[in-house]
């Protein structure tokens, strides 16, 4: 039943991935305690601050309660009796009991605020961790602007709760219990015909609290989506506009991402405005009847002025923290459902973690051997297939193969960045599986075709990989690979700032700070993947000329389709269907006139017209060796 209704509430899509982003027994619950305790489990190491808190919020409590007492006593005991220095006496204690309570007041939040935001620090520093523990395959599914909806939004839900609703709910119930027992105190007969209006607010209150909870679960949804249309449509901002898709984007945006976040937010403040007003009627209610009974009494001498006039002041204070229990009742719904997705998260293990007494790499010589590995990015869907590869320290390894044959797949599990499905990969006669991930990845350089470039300078992006390295080696590595004139040229030098991306310097640009990033890590391992891809021939040549110099000595595996690097390589390892099919040297591989001779003569693989014939440095297909 509560499936069929979960499928008319939201369309099958959303079904889908709430059932994907909640576990089932989380997903219908107003209230989890496991939620609630871990979120206090970050609160309980400043429980010496809570505690002073709830100190002032009795001394709040106290001072909020004894305000309509005093104007009680100065109707019937002063102004009755014309005592004016008993007046003076209770208006002074009036103004100081309001002077405490605003002290205590202002001291409670300022404790509350900062043990509060102490422990979302922590949240948010936990889930930066464990997003950065977490292995490729996860962020290969896992949408971008979904997991900046968590970090961002979902925390900032769960700081509302952690630093004020705890603390105020209890400070709300503290205020209750003191105001029943005061009314209760002045006049049981009252208190009783005010309280006749709480089975009709608990009533309305019940119907609320389960339409709200639907609502705000509903709104969390449409922000995630919202969050990750806005994250695809500017990361993609070139393509969009390459294709003209703006205006066909911004009515998807329009029409569908945004309109279903504005209409989900409209039911929750319309539900709000129904709600929140029918409570200050019931309070209204209340005081009528407190006037109409109580003003009888007053005429029959039964009670006197002042009682009534502090009762009727009290009704108003025991309003209030009903309605603000009802809007922390909003809070504590939308902190429940971002803790859900919060917890989700860091309750999921990275697929790829080091095993129980895994060892530190020692420095390695760079021997690698892939023994009848397998690997499956999907169970049942084969990327690489009884992969056998012996590669001895300081060879150049190239792998060529039509796309999709599996060449970055190979390299990528070199890293561990992806775990293989049977078989074993040795560096050094270790298991990678046995050694520290860090460990191992330290001992590597690895330089993209998409080259990622942070915030920052160009000096701090070379040092990224080596924080230790001195503003001298990071020259010198730029210089070994031809980027220091270019880098002299720009506006700071090594100190100039590049955006996010590195969106001032060119493509090739970009790979060649990503290549002396790699350099300067003094890796045992190289891996280049498509790194010259982008990269015009003369800042190729410079390449060629440092790659002589620098892969000395290093184990490095390049995938390239510049026949300019492969015949350099020890080994030419060709893939089709993730599988090897030939291994060699260039003029091995093409006497066997197979599949690498396939390749090189339909021109999936070539070489700068510069080298050739002294041209203009435009890439052309080798011509094909001629018959025997």
């Amino acid at each position: 039943m509560m499936k069929a209704w979960l499928k008319r509430l939201f369309s099958s899509r959303e079904a889908q991935e709430l059932d994907f982003e909640l576990p089932e027994q989380l997903q219908f619950k107003q209230y989890d305690s496991r939620i609630a305790r871990r979120l206090l489990g970050y609160v309980k190491p400043y429980w010496r601050q809570m505690a002073l808190a709830l100190l002032l919020m009795g001394l709040v409590t106290g001072a909020t309660l004894t305000g309509p007492y005093l104007i009680k006593m100065a109707l019937d005991n002063a102004i009755a009796r014309g005592d004016i220095p008993l007046l003076r006496w209770l208006v002074a204690g009036y103004v100081g009991v309001n002077i405490v309570a605003w002290l205590a007041r202002a001291g409670q939040v300022a404790i509350v605020a900062e043990a509060g935001q102490m422990a979302i620090y922590q949240i948010r520093r936990e889930l930066f961790e464990h997003l950065q523990r977490q292995s490729l395959s996860f962020f290969d599914r896992a949408d971008v602007g979904v997991l900046m909806s968590r970090v961002t939004s979902d925390v900032n839900r769960l700081q509302d709760l952690v630093t004020w609703a705890i603390v105020g709910t209890a400070a709300d119930l503290f205020m209750l219990v003191g105001i029943v027992i005061a009314m209760v105190s002045l006049n049981a007969y009252l208190s009783l015909i005010t309280f006749t209006v709480l089975p009709v607010m608990f009533l309305i209150t019940a119907i609320w609290r389960v339409r709200a909870r639907d609502n705000w679960r509903r709104v969390r949804y449409y922000n995630g989506r919202l969050l990750a249309y806005l994250e695809e449509n500017i990361q993609g901002v070139r393509v969009v506009q390459a294709f003209t898709r703006e205006a066909l984007n911004l009515k998807r945006f329009v029409e569908e991402v945004n309109r279903n976040f504005l209409n989900a937010q409209l039911k929750a403040a319309r539900l709000s405005a129904l709600f929140f007003p029918a409570i200050d009627f019931l309070g209204s209610t209340a005081i009528a009847l407190a006037i109409g009974f109580g003003g009888s009494a007053v005429l029959g001498e039964q009670i006197t002025p002042g009682v009534l006039v502090a009762f009727i002041l009290y009704i108003d204070r025991f309003f209030n923290p009903i309605r603000d229990l009802a809007q922390r009742y909003n809070t504590l719904q939308l902190a429940m459902a971002a803790g859900e997705r919060i917890f989700n998260l860091l309750d999921r293990p990275p697929e790829i973690q080091n095993k129980p007494g895994a060892i530190k790499l020692p420095p390695i010589r760079g021997e690698v051997i892939f023994d009848h590995v397998s690997f499956a990015y999907e169970e049942g869907v084969p990327v690489l297939q009884d992969i056998n590869l012996h590669v001895e320290p300081g060879q150049m390894v190239a792998l060529v193969g039509a796309t999709g044959a599996g060449k970055s797949s190979l390299v990528s599990l070199l890293g561990r960045f992806y775990e293989i499905s049977s078989g074993r990969i040795l560096i050094d006669g270790y298991d990678i599986r046995d050694v520290d991930i860090a460990s191992l990845r330290r001992q590597m350089g690895i330089v993209l075709q998409e080259t990622f470039l942070f915030r920052g300078s160009v000096m701090d992006n070379i040092r990224y990989g080596r924080l230790d390295a001195s503003d001298e080696e990071v020259i010198e590595a730029a210089k070994a690979i031809g980027a220091h004139e270019f880098i002299e040229r720009l506006p700071s030098g090594y100190y100039t700032q590049v955006e996010e991306g590195g969106a001032i310097l060119s493509v090739g640009q970009r790979q060649l700070i990503a290549f002396a990033r790699a350099l300067l890590a003094d890796p045992r391992i190289l891996i280049l993947d498509e790194a010259t891809s982008s990269i015009d021939t003369q800042t190729e040549r410079l390449i060629q000329e440092a790659m002589a110099r620098l892969l000395k000595g290093r184990t490095s595996f390049v995938i390239a389709h510049r026949l300019s690097t492969i015949v350099r390589a020890d080994q030419i390892v060709v893939l089709e269907h993730g599988r090897i099919i030939e291994k060699g040297t260039h003029e091995e591989l093409l006497a066997r006139r197979g599949a690498y001779y396939r390749l090189y003569t339909m021109g999936f693989m070539t070489v700068p017209l510069a080298e050739r014939a002294g041209g203009n440095g435009r890439t052309q297909p080798q011509a094909a060796p001629r018959e025997a």
